[in-house]
């Protein structure tokens, strides 16, 4: 009778029945129970209850019967470690039963029961195991030690297990052999990289995975064929016998076989190829044997098809003489699912040559005219990229583009006119005949791509368009409405066309759109644009010409290329892996949950311990660290300092711009992606200075200061009373010397609140006053409570000529300059001056500063929410601390309260378990984990917080703590 039945059973009372049933002395009734459990248990129903009883029927010489135990054991051991010891002694007995299948099954079950308890069990008989007469039994417990050396590496590398399995790569049964190269290929991805090679693959190694190589089963050649291309040989003749060797895999009817074989045989060529003669022969050959096993990949189902697609792409980009001559069979069939189509597509552009690209334009010129609209813009977009790629046959595909062009099919218009542009660009001044055809087609465009190639092809063609001001002027007519992409192709097209035909008409057009880009428009990129291009004009037209109309470099197609470095990587160590298929490397997308739920049950195993000296108080030193972070920051940060001298709303006639026929400039409004960081500040007409763009006092049109340069600087003159020259040194430098005056600072925590410490130094020969400062929006809503400074200096508004100045700016948080997620410990910062105008720099928040007195917490509290917060993000810290002692004291001076300390068993690394509290930004309690690396190499840092944005917060401002800089 079926056992289906097992599964159907809902009636009451049914583990009192099953306790019944299971303490029976009828073994037929007995074994019946067990099924019954197992049942239960695979539908998800709770039989914990019953695990003495079940335990209890492990003494049974009946195979079926203990193997329906072990599976329930394997099960519940996690959730009944006490009781689980009590089937200790029968897996001990097992693992020497006379039965080979029952050694093996005793041992495995060992393995996979996760419970440390046990594990200090399973030592002796997976020995015994492992040096067992039967190879079935060796096979398996070879594959135990690397479950073993997950629980415990320690223990594997004391009793020598390691030894033990590099010892079975000599073994007589290939499937042995398969399992322990298996087994130690885990142990080295568990390891890490930074570890000992494990394998050590010698020259007598390699010819016993060779000899094995051909009888045992498919995944173990898949694990032989992963180490054969591991192996780092430089000699040519072993390349060529690892090879053939390996060609006979490529017929093998498993698909993970065949491309882990082409695998090898890549990386053989590589070899190959770099001794005497550069092997082209042998090359060649290979390059025929692997063809017809790529090919035969494509006849499985979609799925597995898309699995081939995405290494064979691969491969072609890598070799693409392997099927040159295939480019047939990846034409597209009728009934092949959108995503197989896009990768045969991809590898039909990289196949096309000179000789068969009548056949491939035949092709997509077919696939163009079919019903699904994702596939025809894709195949129009390959008909463009064979004409970039390929000089001899572009007029082939741009006959075949006009061709399409004609048909009047809205999209397939619009995709032609995209890849035209892209055709022009390669080949510039040679199919313009074209265009008037394009014009034609104008009322089909609908999308921006297309319109902003469009309006480019106007633009640069400007010149052998007759009616070229009256095809823009039509996409000028709405022009505000346009997206971003349209609006620059059309502010620049009309600037070629003034260039190129400076009529009337154009010279309203321009005027129009200058105008328009520089007062009614929020987007900062066309609005820098318009200002450098009226800058331009205004001052020198043939400047501007030499400028816009310069030569443009030639373009290739590159569009689904990738990185040299991250192709070799793909090709040579994973292909026929998840990595070839996203073509990423495997650290970019590999979880760490299973390490996090390990950290999780680590931490809540232990009791915190009561730490002792752990004060909490305030370190203020040189804050090296975050003066580097907030460099980088303002590096990186878009740069403000081109919009700063915008801001003076004073119009001057523009010598330059009347000769050369163009008004005026306009007057240029104050910078609105700046709002917030102007709001509050009374500028009076003041100037705008930057780190960027220094000006010690600029002229009223917006144009005419562009790169003066700055007003003189005296000599050093000692420092004022105001502050000392080595307590000045003591900052870091914020802003260095815009039109004579520095700024340096630093932010801290004082009494419960965030401050700024600031000092100016004035290097003009006048008192610099007027202090304001504001900033924008940020993380925190950090803002000034007063925005006026005040000195500390006699009189406290001037910094006097040549001194220093220091002040003392006490910061709130305030929700209206709260920034949107996700966290930055950027801050942008204005100061105003009366005499050299508004000063910009960008510092960054250190972590000290944001961390409050009252962050700690209890250590259950602590256990509690680390279980209940979201996975832990986690980092590498390079960084070098003296020891664990030094560190808490250092993370308790910056709010980081420290609850517990203590060694990871495992790993013989201190442990610090911390927390804080960060109410600024809502970002509110921080737990963290400090593992310190030993020799030095660096700290790891675990973060858990409500939310996910926090870790980036932590792991740029742990440094300064962890060094003494906060």
């Amino acid at each position: 009778m079926s056992d289906g039945k097992y599964f159907s059973t809902t009636k009451r009372g049914e583990i009192h029945e099953l306790k019944e049933e299971l303490r029976s002395l009828d073994r037929p009734k007995k074994k019946d129970a067990v099924k019954k459990v197992i049942a239960a248990m695979t539908v998800g129903k709770d039989v914990s209850m019953l695990f003495p009883d079940v335990v209890n029927c492990m003494q049974t010489d009946d195979l079926e019967l203990k193997k329906l135990v072990y599976l329930y054991l394997i099960n519940y051991a996690k959730t009944q470690p006490d009781l689980a010891i009590m089937a200790v002694n029968t897996f001990v007995k097992d693992s020497q039963d006379p039965n080979p299948l029952i050694r093996a099954l005793a041992v495995r079950t060992m393995g996979c029961i996760r419970v440390d308890k046990i594990t200090e069990y399973l030592c002796d008989p997976l020995q015994r195991c492992l040096k067992d007469d039967d190879p079935y039994v060796r096979k398996t417990a070879a594959v135990c030690v690397a479950k073993l050396y997950d629980i415990n590496p320690e223990l594997v590398e004391d009793r020598g297990f390691l030894d033990m399995l590099r010892e079975m790569l000599s073994d007589a049964n290939p499937m042995v052999v398969a399992n322990a190269l298996a087994a130690l290929q885990e142990i080295q991805e568990l390891a890490g990289s930074g570890g000992k090679d494990l394998l050590q693959m010698t020259t007598q190694t390699l010819n016993k995975l060779l000899a094995a190589l051909n009888e045992c089963t498919e995944w173990g050649q898949v694990f032989i064929l992963d180490s054969l291309a591991a192996y780092d040989t430089r000699d040519p003749r072993d390349a060529e016998k690892i090879a053939e060797r390996v060609l006979p895999r490529l017929q093998h009817v498993n698909s993970a076989v065949v491309l882990s074989a082409v695998k090898v045989i890549l990386r053989c060529m590589d070899v190959v190829a770099l001794g005497p003669g550069g092997g082209e022969d042998t090359i060649k050959t290979w390059c025929k044997k692997m063809a017809p096993p790529l090919v035969t990949l494509l006849a499985s189902e979609p799925e597995v098809q898309y699995v081939a697609l995405r290494n064979i792409a691969l491969i072609v980009q890598r070799r693409p003489a392997i099927l040159a001559n295939e480019v047939k069979v990846f034409f597209c069939k009728y009934n092949d699912p959108l995503y197989v189509k896009m990768e045969k597509l991809e590898i039909m552009i990289r196949l096309a040559s000179d000789k068969n690209i009548d056949q491939v334009l035949l092709e997509l010129k077919e696939y163009a005219q079919e019903v699904d609209v994702d596939f025809v813009r894709k195949s129009v977009r390959a008909i463009g990229r064979c004409a970039v790629a390929l000089e001899k046959a572009t007029e082939r595909c741009i006959n075949v583009l006009l061709e399409l062009i004609q048909t009047k099919v809205s999209y397939v218009v619009q995709e032609a006119i995209i890849v035209i542009k892209d055709i022009f660009r390669r080949y510039p001044n040679q199919y313009e005949s074209i265009i008037a055809t394009l014009c034609d087609n104008l009322d089909s465009l609908d999308e921006p791509e297309a319109k902003s190639s469009m309006v480019w092809i106007i633009g640069e063609y400007a010149e052998r368009i007759d009616n070229a001001d009256e095809l823009l002027e039509a996409f000028l007519e709405t022009f505000p409405e346009e997206t971003s992409m349209v609006q620059l192709q059309l502010l620049t097209a009309t600037v070629k066309l003034f260039l190129k035909k400076p009529t009337e008409s154009a010279q309203k057009m321009i005027s129009a759109v200058l105008s328009c880009a520089t007062n009614d428009t929020d987007n900062p990129d066309l609005r820098d644009r318009a200002y450098i291009y009226w800058r331009l004009l205004s001052t020198d037209p043939e400047a501007a010409k030499d400028v816009v109309l310069a030569e443009k470099p030639v373009i290739a197609d590159d569009s689904s290329s990738l990185d040299p470095g991250l192709l070799e990587a793909l090709v040579s160590r994973h292909l026929a892996t998840v990595a070839a298929v996203y073509h990423r490397p495997p650290e970019t997308f590999v979880s760490r949950q299973r390490l996090a739920v390990t950290r999780a049950e680590e931490l809540g195993s232990r009791k915190f311990e009561e730490e002792d000296g752990a004060v909490p108080g305030t370190l203020v030193s040189d804050n090296n660290a975050a003066a580097a972070a907030g460099a980088a920051a303002a590096a990186a940060a878009s740069s403000v300092g081109d919009l700063l001298d915008l801001s003076d709303t004073t119009p001057v006639p523009a010598p330059a711009a009347a000769a050369a026929g163009l008004p005026a400039a306009a007057p240029a409004p104050a910078v609105r992606g700046l709002d917030d960081l102007l709001g509050g500040l009374d500028l009076g007409g003041a100037p705008v200075a930057s780190s960027s763009a220094p000006a010690a006092g600029l002229a009223a049109d917006p144009f005419a200061s562009f790169g003066a340069p700055s007003a003189p600087t005296p000599a050093a003159a000692p420092a004022a009373a105001g502050m000392s020259p080595a307590a000045l040194s003591q900052l870091p430098v914020l802003l260095s010397n815009p039109g004579g005056v520095s700024v340096h600072g630093r932010l801290v925590r004082q009494g419960e609140q965030v401050v700024y410490q600031l000092a100016l130094r004035n290097d003009t020969l006048a008192p610099v006053d007027g202090l304001m400062i504001q900033t924008n929006r940020n993380s925190f809503g950090l803002s000034p409570v007063s925005q006026v400074l005040q000195l500390a200096v006699p009189g406290g508004a001037a910094v006097p000529p040549g001194g220093v100045a220091a002040c003392r700016v006490p910061l709130m948080a305030d929700p209206a300059k709260l920034s949107p997620p996700p966290l930055a410990t950027g801050l942008q910062v204005a100061l105003r001056t009366n005499q050299v105008g508004v000063l910009y720099f960008n510092d960054s928040v250190p972590l000290a500063a944001l961390t409050e007195e009252n962050g700690s917490m209890e250590a259950p509290d602590f256990l509690a929410a680390w279980k209940s917060l979201p996975p832990e993000a986690s980092a590498r810290l390079p960084l070098a601390v003296p020891s664990a002692e030094v560190a808490k004291q250092r993370l308790a001076a910056a709010h980081l309260f420290v609850l517990a300390h203590r060694q990871v068993p495992a790993t013989g690394q201190d442990a610090i378990y911390a927390t804080c509290r960060i109410s600024a930004g809502g970002v509110g309690q921080v737990l963290l984990e400090l593992k310190f690396v030993a020799g030095a190499g660096g700290v790891d840092v675990s973060v858990k917080a409500e939310r996910q944005d926090v870790a980036q917060l932590v792991f740029e401002g742990l440094p300064a703590v962890l060094l003494g800089a906060a």
